[in-house]
């Protein structure tokens, strides 16, 4: 009986299943989450292969990459095999995927439903740890022109001034808003204080003639529009 190897490393596999190699033949497209990140850091730990590692990192966040670029760096360095270097690598690599998302070009955003907003706001929002609030600034024919963050809070609530919201509307011309902050609990029902702010906002708009047209909580799970749910 032959020997376990003592360090399982990719170069043990056959040539076919290596992730480096099948990426070469047929694209990345065609490597696992698992595999993407197993190239990253190169090798795993003592009787384990760098794709075993990544699979059971990933396990332990439900396969969810989102989850995992929310994990700090040294919970990924309590798991063996993984230090500051690969640490470092599997963090940079997500936020690189997180910022390719933000980057749609701007004459491209145009909303129509809830879900287009959702679609914009949610690599920003959903897996955040404390509450932040946005607000996209659209022209007459509904696309943004900016969107920015207006504050950032804890985890239960964060403080909006509304005369900066007014002001950068009138600096970029915007007719319209729609505005979008985060629940880090996961519970996308609007509190009281919500309400209230929103309420605030759309009757210091309709002053200056600019229509709110949405407010969105957004989470992990999903999102709860105020206009869908006829609360404008």
């Amino acid at each position: 009986m032959s020997e376990k190897p003592t360090h399982f490393t990719i170069r043990d596999w056959s040539i076919d299943d290596r992730p480096r190699e099948k990426m070469l033949a047929k694209g990345a497209q065609i490597l696992s989450n698992a595999e993407l990140l197993a190239l990253l850091i190169g090798s795993g730990n003592q009787g384990e292969s760098a794709v075993h590692l990544m699979q059971r990192l990933l396990a332990s966040v439900g396969n969810n990459m989102a989850k995992l670029h929310t994990m700090a760096l040294e919970k990924l360095m309590d798991w063996k095999g993984i230090g500051p270097a690969k640490a470092v690598k599997i963090k940079a690599a997500l936020e690189v995927g997180k910022r390719i998302q933000l980057e749609i070009p701007k004459e491209q955003l145009q909303f129509s439903q809830s879900k287009d907003v959702y679609q914009l706001f949610q690599p920003v929002l959903s897996f955040l740890g404390h509450e932040e609030f946005w607000v996209a600034y659209l022209n007459h024919q509904n696309r943004v022109i900016v969107h920015q963050c207006l504050s950032k809070g804890g985890i239960a609530s964060t403080t909006v001034d509304v005369r900066l919201l007014l002001r950068k509307a009138l600096e970029v011309g915007a007719t319209s808003i729609i505005l979008a902050h985060n629940h880090p609990t996961g519970n996308l029902q609007p509190s009281r204080a919500d309400k209230l702010l929103t309420a605030k906002i759309q009757k210091a708009t309709k002053v200056i003639d600019i229509q709110l047209l949405d407010h969105l909580i957004v989470s992990e799970n999903g999102y709860f529009s105020f206009a869908d749910e006829n609360m404008l």
